[in-house]
């Protein structure tokens, strides 16, 4: 991979992140930088499975890999929101 496809994935996976936090209702105990690095492992996963799935690469806009990673980030960020709590307890 090069340095542009890197700094793509990481410009996505902010967008992705902070989408996927808007998602999820109510307030999230989740930092920003958290957020965020749920947001690129969560474009890179969205990615994979898109491509095992064969609906990476179509004509225009790839929305299916876009609701793919959009709902990982989602869960990410849900999941990390549910652990802190369990810790404050």
């Amino acid at each position: 991979m090069e340095i542009s496809g890197i700094i793509s994935a990481i410009v996505i996976g902010i967008v992705i992140g902070v989408l996927g936090r808007l998602i999820v209702p109510g307030r999230q105990r989740v930092g920003l930088l958290l957020t965020i690095l749920v947001g690129i492992a969560a474009a890179l996963v969205g990615s994979a499975i898109a491509t095992y799935f064969d609906v990476a690469d179509t004509k225009g806009i790839d929305w299916v890999e876009w609701l793919i990673q959009l709902a990982l980030a989602a869960l990410g960020v849900s999941a990390l929101d549910r652990s802190k709590r369990g810790r404050r307890r």
